[in-house]
């Protein structure tokens, strides 16, 4: 055989290989996420919440709190560390604090500066505590007749009282007629909450929780959908999970197990379907961005290099289980991360999570996020180090001052303009393939028609489908109509 015809006879079994290859993993996906299934965010189905005992006081609630007495704000002095006093005239972060739940009626205060409000040997209140014990542990008790107003009963049995602007003690004793001159009587306005993994789970307590989660899980999502995405055109589904399913049946409190056996079917309602699952790392132990979607507690970012071992860990177990079956599509190693000067950590995180993955797939694709607060090319060249990998980017005209006052054209606009220029930014010949993650065909145009969401959305789709490794649908299932991707299909407002 001469050399040319043995060259030719190599080059047509590579190219014959790669287009096996493409044609297997189906590239670019046409996906959609689950959200809302195996990591909880509240806002999307509120009644998972409704059976929660004072379900406004979840972890993580803010509230501030004003001495009806004095007329003046609660603070922590110098953001904690410090006594705690009551003398401000308005409120904002130091007057601020977010509640940890340890029972349907029993709460930790969480300072600016992350310590807790407790009090002393003199029953002076302070914030000095690093973690919470029992002196750190309160009893909230609201008014009947007006639930903002509130006593708070400290654990030596006596109540809080602003005695004076500079002395807030645990030492009232009695009854109280909720008149505003009694300082023991307390305004509490909650400013934000949190409807997450965390607060569902911790809200419910153990026993009701693993009932209401396994209830949940068995119906929102099951088989026929996957059957009616197929049909509708979608070849892959992106699916957030929690770092503790990798500790399933028996994760740490108060989070419960079962999780892992829904993401058992979805890979095989996906194989029985022909489509394709992307498992994505939504919620990091320590929150990679303080959102609720990132199972927090309180709203707090602690992420960084001590989290990293146990992240990784997370990864190779997901790896180890998902890595050579036939219908994975990609490995998110963690989603929407928010770390401002982190930024050496998470490459750290990246490098370590990426071995992780090849040690069991030399194959699967490892999907990479940007970090929101950093610029979308910021990591292009470090992502370019890899082999297989993906830069995940998320595309809403949503959450920026920009698009509040923008009209339905100026959004069409947008997507062909400045989303294709970013697209193309991070597509590059020899570089990550790139994937829109997340985006919906909900925006801040209030009063739209059906045809105006029409165009919007078929603006997106143009533009996101030159994305190399595919786009992803923010939602599938969601109570607001335009936010659902199923809902969008069923009503005709987009064609895939």
């Amino acid at each position: 055989m001469g050399s040319q015809n043995y060259l030719s006879i190599l080059m047509a079994l590579f190219l014959c290989s790669c287009y096996s290859h493409a044609s297997a993993q189906n590239l670019p996906y046409k996906a959609v996420n689950l959200g809302n299934w195996l990591v909880t965010e509240g806002w999307m189905k509120p009644s998972l919440f409704d059976g929660i005992v004072n379900k406004d006081l979840l972890d993580g609630t803010q509230v501030q709190l004003k001495s009806t007495k004095l007329q003046k704000f609660l603070v922590a002095e110098n953001g904690g560390g410090d006594n705690v006093l009551a003398n401000r005239d308005s409120a904002s972060g130091w007057e601020t604090f977010r509640i940890w739940r340890v029972s349907d009626s029993t709460f930790n205060f969480r300072v600016f500066s992350k310590q807790f409000i407790g009090f002393d040997s003199g029953n002076k209140l302070v914030a000095t505590s690093n973690s919470p014990s029992n002196p750190e542990t309160f009893q909230i008790i609201k008014n009947r007749s007006d639930p903002n107003k509130i006593r708070i009963k400290a654990s030596n049995g006596l109540f809080l009282q602003a005695k004076s602007e500079t002395v807030v003690s645990a030492d009232y004793h009695g009854p109280t007629n909720w008149e505003d001159n009694d300082p023991s009587v307390f305004l509490m306005t909650i400013v934000k909450t949190l409807q997450g993994e965390y607060q569902i789970t911790n809200g419910y307590g153990p026993q009701r929780a693993a009932q209401v989660m396994q209830d949940h899980w068995n119906t929102y999502i099951t088989e026929e959908d996957f059957k009616f995405m197929s049909a509708n055109g979608l070849t892959a589904v992106r699916i957030p999970v929690g770092w503790w399913i990798a500790h399933d049946p028996n994760p740490p409190k108060p989070f419960v197990g079962g999780s892992l056996a829904s993401l058992d079917s979805a890979f095989t309602w996906a194989q029985n379907h022909g489509m394709k699952v992307i498992v994505d790392l939504h919620a990091v132990q320590g929150s990679q961005n303080g959102n609720e979607h990132s199972g927090t507690r309180d709203g707090y970012t602690e992420w960084g290099d001590s989290y990293i071992p146990e992240t990784v860990a997370v990864i190779d177990f997901l790896a180890q289980r998902y890595g050579n079956k036939p219908s994975l599509g990609g490995i998110e190693l963690m989603n929407e991360p928010t770390l401002g000067p982190n930024l050496d950590s998470l490459k750290k995180y990246y490098q370590k999570a990426h071995e992780a993955v090849r040690k069991h797939s030399e194959t699967a694709y490892v999907i990479m996020s940007n970090p929101l607060d950093h610029g979308s090319k910021e990591l292009l060249s470090f992502f370019g180090g890899f082999n297989r990998v993906v830069i995940d980017v998320h595309y809403y005209n949503l959450y920026s001052d920009k698009f509040k006052n923008m009209n339905v054209q100026q959004n069409i606009d947008y997507i062909y303009n400045q989303r294709a220029s970013d697209l193309s930014g991070v597509t590059t010949t020899n570089g990550p393939l790139s994937f829109v993650g997340e985006w919906t065909a909900e925006w801040a145009v209030r009063g739209a028609s059906m045809e105006d969401y029409q165009r919007f959305a078929k603006a997106q789709l143009e533009v996101y489908s030159r994305a190399t490794f595919g786009w992803a649908y923010w939602t599938y299932k969601c109570q607001y109509n335009h936010w659902s991707l199923k809902w969008m299909i069923e009503n005709g407002y987009i064609k895939l």
